[in-house]
């Protein structure tokens, strides 16, 4: 089987395992991957995430995080841009998430970064996703 969309994968193994309630979800690495997880650590939606190193491409590690009631951090995550149709916006046409609340994902020239971050430099790119 050829996965025609890591990210979307990524999205989904997320999701499914946070509303399954999982603490852990793992998937192949990739760098963009990565660089994602990083976000999603440094705003608060998961935990930790931790890549080990295999003869192959590696695997991620995706630690998830439960408020203390039990409900999921993550309430949603969603692709926006797909292989089919690419979504590319200017920096002052990034798209704001539930009024702010969310966080939209985005790969830019300047490396993979959340909405907010490329706002406040000013450089548009691919609008990958959003979290909330």
């Amino acid at each position: 089987m050829v996965m025609t969309d890591p990210l979307a994968d990524m999205f989904t193994r997320i999701r499914n395992g946070s509303k399954a309630l999982h603490d852990l979800v793992e998937m192949p690495s990739s760098k963009m991957k990565e660089a994602i997880a990083k976000i999603l650590k440094e705003e608060g939606y998961i935990k930790a995430y931790r890549v080990i190193e295999d003869e192959k491409q590696g695997i991620l590690k995706v630690y998830l995080r439960y408020l203390e009631d039990g409900r999921p951090v993550i309430r949603g995550i969603r692709r926006l841009s797909k292989p089919g149709l690419r979504r590319y916006v200017g920096a002052t046409d990034i798209p704001q998430v539930l009024g702010g609340l969310g966080l939209p994902l985005m790969s830019t020239s300047k490396g993979v970064m959340s909405g907010v971050k490329a706002e406040k430099e000013n450089i548009g790119g691919e609008l990958l996703g959003e979290i909330w």
